[in-house]
């Protein structure tokens, strides 16, 4: 029997995380005026764009374990949208979601100690921060793209 699939709560989801990446482009917009301002106060302007530069380079090294991650969690979600669940199937989920929430606060708590530990160099704070945004960013991007894909599948 074809198992059939209620997305309504991971539409909601998406939605909500369509919402976040609104608020976190404008966070990165913000943001970037203010360090590359202050990198033009130190008399070094060019090194707005070399953080920017850094950024992608780290953002490309993270992008397949970060496609990976969400893609996991979408898939997940979807799992858990099933109707009829039986009670260990539940719980396997729900000890994959606690997994997947631990690794999300550790990586939470990596940065806001990467930021508190980092040097107060301008050029080395707009790195750090350039990159928590845009991690969460293509999180938000991958899961939301994970998700639809997944939903046409089994919908």
């Amino acid at each position: 029997m074809a198992r059939t699939f209620n997305f309504k709560k991971i539409r909601m989801t998406m939605k909500i995380f369509a919402v976040v990446q609104v608020v976190l482009i404008g966070l990165l917009l913000y943001t970037a005026l203010h360090f590359q301002t202050g990198l033009q106060a130190q008399g070094r302007p060019q090194r707005f764009l070399h953080s920017v530069v850094a950024t992608l380079v780290i953002q490309l090294a993270l992008f397949y374990p970060i496609n990976r991650f969400a893609a996991k969690e979408a898939e997940r979600e979807i799992e858990t949208s099933a109707e009829g669940l039986t009670g260990e199937e539940l719980k396997a989920l729900r000890n994959k979601r606690m997994l997947g929430d631990a690794i999300k606060w550790a990586v939470m708590i990596f940065f806001v100690t990467f930021i508190i530990r980092a040097p107060k160099d301008v050029f080395v704070l707009s790195i750090i921060f350039f990159s928590f945004i845009v991690t969460v960013l293509t999180y938000f991007q991958c899961y939301n793209f994970s998700a639809k894909r997944l939903m046409r599948e089994r919908g």
